[in-house]
């Protein structure tokens, strides 16, 4: 038995597949030894509700990510969404055309992506990169480059509101991370995308249909964005079209955390929550000991690197 135990110690796929679970342990134990504020529950509150905005953003990427690709675009993807939502609803279009307008003007994103990479044949990278750059500059324009307000008491409630303790915001992240979970394991569209992700030649030899399957990938992504967008929004009160690089970094690092490959082939959507709450759980412990948020964007650089170096050993 001790031997098996030091075996599981010594395989590097086991600190790779349960990097987030062991981390988030040993943060929440190390940060509530630091500030009795951690546990209290205002705060666990807190933290939760923006791992809930994190989450769906993760969701978004892990769909891109598991066919061997990445999304750079959130970054101007996530802006670009709350600045439609927010001149759709401040514009008269009303709540219910507003949140239509944000999700679609995301999946629009995603579709672009999708078909310059399956299409044209651009890597990923460079093509997500491209349209971080073009919707950046769209967010900017279309806003006047200013932030706006946005009152609605139904984002109001969203924020919010809950069905008992459970707050709307975790139940949809919930919600989308069950769904994804779902189609990753149990539809044959799942499949084929993990098969697309883990030998793209193979999986079209086999007649899956793999530039199908990435445009699809990304349209999901950008829808997701979209809802994503929404609940940025009610958070906060506004829309803003500055870059969310932060978002991006912590999307990504979150689904790599979580057991995926970066490599693509590999979908672990319940390890992705663990790795969503190991972030937003660093960044609010340092919040709490009133760490400066200069130092924050490293410590979450350095977990990204982490994470790559976990996938590697994985691969």
């Amino acid at each position: 038995m001790t031997n098996r135990f030091g075996a599981v110690l010594k395989d590097p796929g086991f600190w790779g597949d349960n990097a987030a679970l062991i981390g988030l342990v040993v943060i929440g134990a190390v940060f509530s030894v630091l500030t009795p504020f951690f546990l209290t529950w205002p705060n666990i509150s807190d933290l939760l509700v923006s791992a809930s905005i994190l989450l769906v953003l993760a969701t978004a990427q892990q769909f891109s990510i598991v066919t061997g690709g990445i999304d750079l675009s959130i970054a101007a993807n996530l802006p670009w969404a709350a600045v439609v939502f927010g001149l759709a609803y401040n514009g008269g279009l009303g709540m219910p055309l507003a949140i239509i307008a944000a999700i679609l003007s995301g999946t629009l994103v995603g579709l672009i992506n999708g078909l310059i990479i399956a299409k044209l044949k651009v890597n990923d990278f460079i093509a997500t990169l491209g349209m971080l750059g073009v919707m950046n500059g769209v967010a900017l324009i279309v806003s006047g480059g200013q932030s706006f307000a946005v009152n609605s008491h139904f984002l109001q409630s969203l924020a919010l509101g809950s069905i008992g303790p459970i707050r709307y915001f975790y139940l949809i992240a919930i919600l989308i991370a069950v769904g994804a979970h779902l189609v990753f394991t149990h539809t044959a569209f799942g499949t084929h995308v993990l098969a697309t992700g883990g030998n793209r030649d193979a999986a079209r030899n086999m007649g899956i249909p793999t530039d199908r399957m990435k445009i699809a990938v990304y349209v999901i992504d950008g829808a997701l964005v979209g809802l994503a967008a929404i609940l940025l929004v009610a958070r906060t009160g506004g829309s803003d079209p500055s870059l969310q690089t932060s978002q991006l970094l912590t999307s990504i690092a979150s689904v790599v955390l979580g057991g995926s490959s970066l490599f693509g082939g590999r979908a672990a959507v319940l390890g992705t929550v663990a790795g969503a709450l190991v972030l937003t759980t660093l960044l609010n412990g340092f919040t709490l000991l009133q760490v400066s948020e200069y130092y924050q964007p490293i410590a979450v650089g350095i977990v990204v690197i982490a994470a790559a170096v976990l996938s590697r050993l994985q691969k």
